[in-house]
């Protein structure tokens, strides 16, 4: 699953005959009002839901690293219990290229769920918010009285700059139970939301695998999750 900038292809059209000057700038000043209009019509970005992320994909973009060179993407994967006792579970990917997951999870897909009546959502996330990504979800935490967050993160992003301490202040301050991923969060979020990578046979037919794998953590998972606390005590206390 991915959200992916929507793009216009052009249409094509008979040739025409030639135009004088003026005709020509005032056909291109229509043509590209038109243009911007429907670029300003099309919604930012597409969100998919209902499928499992890919094992490697999983390993490779939560792992929690200190430096996080070539994961280039937000994972999120939420789970919102709402007071009826409805469970629903998804997850989203970005390619920081439009939109990130977590505005498009916050803006579009979770007002969907919250009504009146109570709502806990969890979201489990690659990497920690951005600037922008924080102000989104402190908005929505001030916008719905109902709704009870709790952000789990493989890593912390930036977290050395003082903007970024801050935006994390703010999330918090706002009401949102900001915390480190665990070796039990990997167990679980393997579980709820990974499926296995397909595997090609010899003849390049996918084969089915019969059960999905265990979750193997790395070696210094628990080390650099302690390591991750540590920071975020330091910039949320």
């Amino acid at each position: 699953m991915s959200l992916k900038q929507n793009k216009s292809e052009p249409i094509k059209t008979p040739e025409e005959p030639p135009q004088n000057a003026e005709n020509a700038a005032e056909n291109a000043e229509e043509n590209g009002e038109e243009k911007k209009k429907e670029q300003e019509e099309l919604p930012p970005f597409e969100v998919v839901e209902g499928s499992r992320i890919p094992a490697s994909s999983f390993m490779f973009q939560f792992k929690n690293v200190e430096y996080s060179s070539g994961r280039n993407k937000t994972l999120l994967c939420y789970t919102v219990e709402r007071g009826e006792g409805q469970i629903f579970r998804g997850y989203l990917e970005d390619e920081h290229v439009s939109a990130h997951a977590e505005d498009a999870f916050f803006t579009n897909v979770l007002p969907q769920y919250v009504s009146s009546n109570p709502v806990a959502v969890t979201c489990y996330v690659s990497s920690s918010p951005c600037i922008n990504c924080a102000a989104c979800i402190a908005r929505c935490l001030r916008r719905y009285k109902t709704l009870k967050l709790q952000l789990v993160v493989a890593r912390l992003f930036q977290w050395e700059e003082s903007e970024i301490r801050g935006a994390l202040r703010g999330i918090t301050s706002a009401g949102c139970k900001l915390r480190m991923m665990k070796t039990a969060d990997y167990l679980h979020v393997w579980q709820q939301f990974v499926e296995p990578d397909i595997i090609l046979d010899d003849e390049g037919i996918a084969e089915q695998p019969s059960e999905q794998g265990a979750f193997i953590p790395w070696e210094d998972l628990d080390e650099n999750a302690k390591y991750y606390e540590e920071r975020l005590a330091e910039i949320i206390r």
